[in-house]
Order: C-alpha cells, then sequence, then structure tokens
C-alpha cells in the first residue's frame, strides 16, 4: 500500500479489501482486525500499521491451508471453468 493516512475508517478498509464496510465491522467486533473508537460517536478507525499485519496473517493463514490441502489433477478435472 502507498504511504497514506495513519488511520483508515471502516468504509476505507472495506474498499481496500474489496469487501463490504459490514464485512470489515465484523472483523473488527471479532477482534480479526484491530482497531480503535474515536470521537463521541465511536467511529472505528483500523491504522494502516494494523491493516497490513491483518493482510499479512491472511497471506500465512493461506499459505497453510494450502500446504495442508495440496491441489491435486483429480480436483481439478471436477472443478467448473473460471470464467
Amino acid at each position: 500500500m502507498a504511504p497514506g493516512p495513519r488511520f483508515l475508517t471502516l468504509a476505507d478498509v472495506a474498499e481496500i479489501l474489496n469487501t463490504s464496510s459490514a464485512q470489515v465491522y465484523a472483523l473488527v467486533r471479532r477482534g480479526e482486525l484491530p482497531a480503535i473508537k474515536i470521537g463521541g460517536r465511536g467511529q472505528w478507525r483500523v491504522e494502516s500499521s494494523q491493516l497490513e499485519a491483518y493482510i499479512d496473517r491472511m497471506y500465512d493463514e493461506a499459505r497453510a491451508f494450502v500446504d495442508a490441502h495440496p491441489f491435486t489433477e483429480a480436483e481439478a478435472k471436477d472443478e467448473p471453468p473460471v470464467r
């Protein structure tokens, strides 16, 4: 990610992750993505470095899954064509 603001809104994070704000809110509320509440209305903000750490963890988890579940030729034959 290019240098930018230190803190991101949930909408900003959703755009970066190409997901919904509701999904990002769920990640925050489950404690998977650290965030802080600021202001009188308690708006959530995610620090850019925390988002990068989350992305790194997700890559690590995906790598572990792929290592534990190797793709086989039989699966390739069962897969519908990608469009």
